[in-house]
Order: C-alpha cells, then sequence, then structure tokens
C-alpha cells in the first residue's frame, strides 16, 4: 500500500536523527564554550518560585497539545475520538520535528489521517483548516503587538558578531514584514478558496500549472486543486459555533506555546517584558519557517540567544535557557513519536494492510515482464 510506503519515508532513521545530532551538537558547542555553566548556575539564588515557573513552563506545552487535541475534535466533527486526536497530534508534531521549518508536518498530516478512515473530503479539510486557522491567528497577532509595543521593540540590536555579519535590524525588518505579506496573502487565498470561490482557486492552480516550469508538478497539483474544491464543499454549512470553538482552540494552542519562554525567563530573572518577549516570538517563528534544518535544530537555539538573550543576566544563561526550552518543546515530541508510532501502526492495521499489498504489486510486476 502506497501510505504504507509513505510513512515510512516521513518517519526514516535518516530523517530522525539529523535533528538529534543537529541539536545535540549546538548544545554540546554551548556547553564547551561557556564550561557547563558552573559560574553562573553557582550564583544564581535557586528559590520556591524557580519550581513553579518551571512547572508553569511544562504545563504550557500540555495546554499547547491540549489545544490541538481539542481542535482536531472540533474539526473532525466527533468522527475522531480522543485517543486518535491525541496520537494524530503526537505524530503530526513528531513529522514537524523532523521535516525542515518550510515543509512541516502537513504533508504527513494527510498520510496519516487518511488511515483513520474519515469520510471523503475530510481529510484534507481538516489539514486545510487547520493550516488556515494557525495563519489567521499570526496576521491578527502581529498587529496587535505591534499596537502595544511598536515595530521596532520586535526587532533587537545584534550583539552576536554571528548575526551582526548576516542580518541586520533593518534588513531583519524587511525580511519579517515581507513574511508577514506572504502569510497574508496565503491566508487570503485559502479563505477565498475554502468559503467563497473554490473553482475560481481551482483554475488559477491549473493555469500556473500550465508554465513550462511547473508541469512536473502537474499531478499533484491538480490533486491539490480537486481537495480545495472538495474541502470547501464541507465546510460550506458549518455554522457559527463550529468556528468560534475551533478558533478559540488555535488562540489557546499558539499562546500557550509562546507563554514557555516567557515561564523560562522567568525563572532565572524577574521581568514585565512580556508582551515584548512573546513578540519578539513571533519574529523567530517566521524564520524557522525557512529554517532547512529539520525542526530548526541549531537555528532555533541560535535565535533565541539572538532575540531573547537581552532578558537574562548573561549570554552563558540565554544559551541554558534555550537549550531548556528545546528540551521541553520539541525533544518529547521526537521521544513520543518513537512511541505512539508503532501503537498508531497498529491500530490502524497499517501492517497488514501492506503484507495484503505485496502479493498483488509482485503478480502486477510478474505481469508486466
Amino acid at each position: 500500500m502506497q501510505s504504507g510506503v509513505e510513512i515510512s519515508k516521513y518517519f526514516s532513521f535518516r530523517r530522525i536523527i539529523l535533528p538529534l545530532i543537529l541539536g545535540f551538537g549546538v548544545a554540546l558547542y554551548f556547553v564547551s564554550k561557556d564550561g557547563f555553566y558552573l559560574k553562573e548556575l553557582k550564583e544564581i539564588e535557586w528559590q520556591k518560585h524557580s519550581l513553579i515557573w518551571l512547572i508553569a513552563s511544562v504545563l504550557m506545552m500540555v495546554l499547547r497539545d491540549l489545544g490541538y487535541i481539542w481542535r482536531l475534535r472540533i474539526l473532525s466533527e466527533k468522527e475522531l475520538s480522543w485517543k486518535q486526536c491525541f496520537q494524530i497530534i503526537v505524530l503530526w508534531e513528531f513529522s514537524s520535528s523532523i521535516s525542515p521549518g518550510a515543509i512541516g508536518g502537513t504533508a504527513a498530516a494527510v498520510v496519516i489521517m487518511a488511515q483513520e478512515h474519515l469520510r471523503s473530503g475530510l481529510t484534507t479539510a481538516i489539514v486545510l483548516v487547520t493550516s488556515f486557522l494557525d495563519e489567521l491567528f499570526y496576521i491578527l497577532s502581529v498587529p496587535l503587538i505591534v499596537i502595544f509595543i511598536g515595530l521596532n521593540s520586535l526587532i533587537p540590536e545584534f550583539h552576536n558578531e554571528t548575526f551582526q555579519s548576516v542580518v541586520n535590524a533593518g534588513n531583519l525588518k524587511i525580511f519579517f514584514l515581507g513574511g508577514y505579506i506572504f502569510l497574508f496573502l496565503w491566508t487570503l487565498f485559502l479563505a477565498i478558496t475554502l468559503f467563497i470561490k473554490p473553482e475560481f482557486s481551482k483554475r488559477i492552480i491549473v493555469s500556473v500549472l500550465k508554465f513550462r516550469p511547473f508541469r512536473r508538478f502537474r499531478r499533484r497539483g491538480q490533486k491539490l486543486a480537486d481537495d480545495l474544491v472538495i474541502s470547501s464543499r464541507e465546510l460550506r454549512d458549518k455554522g457559527m459555533k463550529f468556528w468560534y470553538r475551533a478558533f478559540a482552540a488555535t488562540i489557546l494552542t499558539w499562546t500557550a506555546r509562546f507563554l514557555v519562554v516567557n515561564c523560562l525567563i522567568m525563572i532565572f530573572v524577574s521581568t514585565d517584558q512580556h508582551v515584548i518577549i512573546y513578540g519578539r516570538q513571533l519574529v523567530m517563528w517566521v524564520i524557522l519557517l525557512i529554517a532547512i534544518t529539520p525542526g530548526g535544530s541549531g537555528v532555533a537555539e541560535l535565535l533565541f540567544t539572538a532575540f531573547l538573550g537581552n532578558f537574562l543576566p548573561s549570554g552563558s544563561i540565554a544559551r541554558l535557557v534555550s537549550i531548556l526550552w528545546r528540551l521541553i518543546s520539541y525533544y518529547p515530541y521526537i521521544l513520543l513519536g518513537f512511541i505512539i508510532l508503532p501503537i498508531w501502526e497498529k491500530r490502524v492495521g497499517l501492517y497488514e494492510k501492506i503484507k495484503r499489498r505485496i502479493p498483488k504489486i509482485r503478480k502486477d510486476r510478474l505481469t508486466e515482464t
């Protein structure tokens, strides 16, 4: 079965081991550079509130995942059980953790959800609406944050020589605005496609695929165009309550996701700059979207120290917090993915489907010869 082959491709050993090597490589570099932070750690006054904020950061991650699970349950109109939603979200995040930022886990999510035997059109509709809601939250959040703190506060003055040699505040501001405009246009396209004129969007895609550079994507593009129309039909009759609940789950998920960092910083220093810390993560998120490393491994840790290091007592502590951030928000999904993947494969009967498919493949090959 093709889906079995695709699942193996998305969760291959090579794709899993690379982000681990990159992430741990950066961590080891930080540790070797700062002598395991012993001097700074000894000077920190560890108090009860430090443990409270550490627990709060973990709880934020739990809330984030509960938001994802709740939203998937809403979007599937309860066709997916809580157990199914949990397993899908874990595998979705697992795929995102081992894929470059620009690719994410969307492609794997379509294949994963296809095994859940939802009614025709609902699988693609869920994935597209998930993307739409995530981008909608982002394009609404940025103007609100800018109103509160101003655009200049989102872009730090880099004191890191590595970043100074690559970017400056002016160029980064242009890049951020360009990324925001792109996401705005993509969200607008999805809105028109899903809720207003799906046939119009289909014609645009088909027209673009006629140009020579895009002809090799014609089959996939045609399928995407057809899926957009089917998804639109699936979503057309949803009431406002459905959308309120789905967007409320989205707000919960993304707010909790960003507040993890705020909680981690509060472990080491008390600050009232939470809106700025939150806002800078919006910029970091755009940069991580184009990261070529799986799950942003290596890049995320460096971005953290560059964007948020000035809120912490020293560069060494900033690097320590960046590692702690990834230990809480990134590596658990790789571990959970290892645990949940075989359980999920057994539940959906993927092994049995592949076994039944192998004789047919062999027969077809013999017929061809």
